[in-house]
């Protein structure tokens, strides 16, 4: 067991899980290079968890944990999320299948291993970063669903909608690296930092790297969009309530390959924000490490405040067992003794004085509970609401949802902030 000294000695560790592959007839571990470098150059440290049947029981092992970056891999099995039918015949999965033969081999270790680590992070507040399969595996973790294959249901339930859509090519075999197609930046999102100086003014687009088939079909409802690509394909996504580097705070899905946009024969990337989301996440990373080791370490201040508790309680003992004495013999105290009844006389004072309150406290619950009938009634009105604004919010486009999305959060946040101080007034009062 580490001491308090090696702890805070103890550089952030960020969790990368490793991907199969078969070389030389032999199953082969490995993790993309980009990635590991980005880590490092922040400023953590890279823990590779192998992908090797059982370790999805080990994760505890792999503590302290203070970040997370899922990434490369193979479709998530169906299973995991697709509780809406996706209208694919027998025949179209086979040919999804032939079409993406090196991703559509289900790993369920690989499954269970990043689903584990991502509801650890939401747990726990860990940050987490998910990189194409990785933003999939959040959106799964959360209760979000995926687009078996985007060509096969994304744009044919588009066409036979009568709806018209920008056809987008989200990958190119032929052209892993080179591959490019634009997306659609939100504006107030992370993302929107990050890039906004390469931002065209009204146009609002980057070109951005991808290599997947499958994508978010319907997005967890914790999560606000940062980028849409031209059929309307969800890009990237981030929890704004978990969203503070400084603080240690970093929940985030990108669909796209923001590591691999770099300029041809050259480390140099497409755009200045392309690594923002890397170094941002170790920034996190690092903030909470230094919040768990602070929770870890004990202050001397505490320990000095234990001390002088301890003093007290032996004080307070000291005069029940005078008072006692007392008590059993029938005598009074000797004068020498009277200040040291004091102690023992201060402290049921002060009982009594928490119970009066707390009896108050009891006394305002009940009237909660007695109201609760008033707020059935009020509920099932706003489930009546709430089915009129979904058929408003179905005849929306993307564009307005997003803003209607930023405009509640917004507001979310404003009476938050109001209702947790009005709160702290009442609770004040209360101890009054």
């Amino acid at each position: 067991m580490a001491n308090n000294t090696d702890l805070s000695m103890i550089l952030p560790r960020v969790l990368i899980v490793s991907r199969r592959t078969v070389r030389k007839n032999k199953f082969v571990d490995f993790v993309g290079e980009y990635h590991l470098d980005l880590i490092v150059s922040y400023g953590a440290v890279p823990v590779i968890v192998p992908r090797v049947t059982g370790v999805h029981m080990l994760l505890e092992s792999f503590e302290p944990i203070h970040g997370v970056v899922l990434c490369e891999g193979e479709d998530l099995d169906p299973s995991l999320y697709e509780d809406e039918i996706s209208g694919l015949s027998p025949e179209e999965l086979d040919e999804i299948r032939r079409l993406h033969a090196s991703d559509t081999a289900v790993d369920r270790e690989k499954d269970s291993i990043e689903l584990g680590l991502a509801k650890l992070c939401l747990e726990r507040n860990i940050p987490y970063l998910g990189i194409c399969r990785g933003s999939q595996v959040l959106n799964v973790a959360c209760g979000g669903t995926l687009y078996q294959d985007i060509e096969k249901e994304l744009h044919k339930n588009k066409s036979s909608e009568g709806e018209t859509s920008t056809k987008v090519v989200h990958m190119d075999y032929d052209n892993y690296d080179g591959h490019r197609h634009a997306v659609k930046v939100v504006e107030k999102t992370p993302l929107h930092d990050w890039f906004k100086d390469s931002l065209e003014e009204g146009k609002m687009e980057i070109m951005v790297n991808s290599y997947h088939h499958q994508g978010v079909k319907r997005l967890a409802q914790r999560f606000v969009p940062m980028a849409f690509a031209a059929d309307g394909l969800v890009e990237g996504f981030y929890d704004p309530d978990a969203y503070n580097p400084e603080e240690g705070k970093f929940i985030m899905g990108l669909q796209f390959h923001p590591e691999r946009m770099r300029k041809p024969d050259s480390e140099e990337f497409d755009y200045p924000g392309c690594p923002a989301a890397y170094q941002e996440f170790v920034k996190a990373v690092v903030a909470y490490r230094n919040k768990l080791n602070a929770a870890i370490c004990v202050p001397k201040s505490v320990t000095t405040l234990n001390k002088e508790m301890e003093k007290k309680r032996k004080i307070i003992i000291k005069s029940f067992s005078i008072a006692r004495n007392m008590y059993e013999t029938g005598c009074e105290s000797p004068q020498s003794k009277a200040s040291e009844l004091e102690a023992g006389a201060e402290f049921l004072q002060s009982s009594t004085a928490l119970s009066t309150q707390q009896e108050k406290r009891l006394k305002q619950m009940g009237a909660t509970v007695r109201n609760s009938s008033s707020f059935l009634e009020r509920l099932k009105m706003h489930e009546e609401r709430e089915k009129v604004a979904r058929n408003i919010m179905g005849k929306m486009s993307i564009e307005q949802l997003s803003d209607l999305v930023s405009f509640y959060h917004m507001m979310g946040k404003i009476s938050s902030e109001v209702l947790e101080k009005k709160l702290q007034e009442l609770v004040t009062e209360v101890a009054l």
